[in-house]
């Protein structure tokens, strides 16, 4: 597996990363320290998971695997802060200075490590001073309990004001957006993807195949979500009205052109959807997860191939949609009007 720089640092992480949101709930420990080794026998070396998977348990799963394993210094490792973890009451969640110290000490011991590669905000703690949030990150990199800093869901304004903040008072910036991006969902490209080129900030996209709907499990004509699919689970769990959402004709155009490169390529459609996330300009490393070893197998056949340009291309074009106002205009070329054509 290839290996790429996280933005514009010189942290090397490998082009896919592991996601491990499934580990210690929907799969068992020892399916999750199988899909760890899988990974890491072709070349993976970055693995995504957050405090509040499985209230824990997935940080904790991944700090056996670890201790198991030795060698912690070959792998980049990530993690997340901000929800609640159940405990201290209204300073339980949130990006205040003593949630995020009581947290980072609660992932390391989790993890069984002395220092995390990556911690990232989960979300904008729209509560809470940036300043005081950025001040207590850069005390972590800065104590040597964290390596580097990135965030996860948030606005294009509130990441450049982290940016800006973070440059104002020379604190560790966020080098790293972990953000939804994928072939049925491509508003990153309006505004946040942009920008984190510009300032460099590498990109690791979740839900790279739109929950299971770019996984080849969805073909034109059904009527409902398949059986045991995650959309069929949410829907009976808690009643959301994806399949309604989705079942679209744009939907079904991307879908179409996917089975169709898979056909030519011999490649499956999950792969294929990898594939095109992972030849985006700005996209580090999509975050693949899985519920078992064989789901993640099909992922890792993402890697070590390209798509063809017009493949590309192809793909590209069935995907996009119409801007909204004013991306619109704003996308248009400007009219050539001094008179040195200039």
């Amino acid at each position: 597996m290839a290996q790429r720089f996280l933005g514009g640092t010189g942290l090397r992480v490998s082009e896919l990363c592991l996601g491990t949101m499934t580990f210690g709930s929907s799969a068992g420990e020892g399916d999750s320290h199988r899909m760890l080794d899988m990974f890491t026998e072709v070349g993976g070396t970055f693995v995504d998971t957050a405090d509040i998977y499985g209230q824990g348990a997935s940080e904790e799963v991944v700090g056996r695997w670890l201790k198991a394993r030795g060698n912690r210094d070959e792998l980049v490792v990530a993690t997340k802060v901000f929800g609640s973890m159940g405990e201290g009451g209204g300073n339980a969640s949130g990006l205040s200075r003593k949630h995020i110290l009581n947290a980072v000490e609660g992932s390391l011991r989790r993890l069984g490590t002395d220092y995390i590669d990556l911690y990232q905000i989960h979300m904008w703690d729209v509560e809470t001073p940036v300043e005081e949030t950025l001040s207590t990150l850069d005390t972590l990199v800065r104590d040597g309990k964290v390596r580097y800093l990135g965030a996860s869901s948030v606005l294009p304004s509130q990441l450049q004001k982290a940016l800006d903040v973070a440059r104002y008072h020379r604190w560790e910036p966020f080098v790293c957006l972990q953000p939804l991006y994928n072939l049925l969902s491509r508003e990153l490209e309006w505004e946040l993807l942009p920008l984190s080129r510009a300032e460099g900030v590498g990109v690791i996209p979740w839900s790279p195949l739109q929950g299971g709907w770019l996984s080849g499990k969805y073909r034109r004509g059904m009527t409902s979500a398949p059986a045991g699919s995650r959309e069929a689970a949410l829907q009976e769990q808690q009643g959301r009205e994806g399949w309604r959402d989705r079942d679209t004709e744009d939907t079904w155009q991307v879908v179409d052109a996917v089975l169709e490169v898979a056909e030519e390529t011999g490649r499956t459609p999950a792969q294929v959807a990898l594939r095109w996330l992972l030849q985006r300009p700005g996209v580090t490393a999509p975050i693949v997860g899985a519920r078992t070893p064989e789901q993640l197998a099909d992922n890792l056949g993402a890697a070590g191939w390209e798509l063809t340009p017009e493949q590309e291309a192809r793909l590209t074009a069935a995907s996009e949609r119409p801007l909204p106002h004013p991306y619109d205009v704003l996308a248009r070329p400007r009219e050539r009007s001094r008179p040195d054509g200039r």
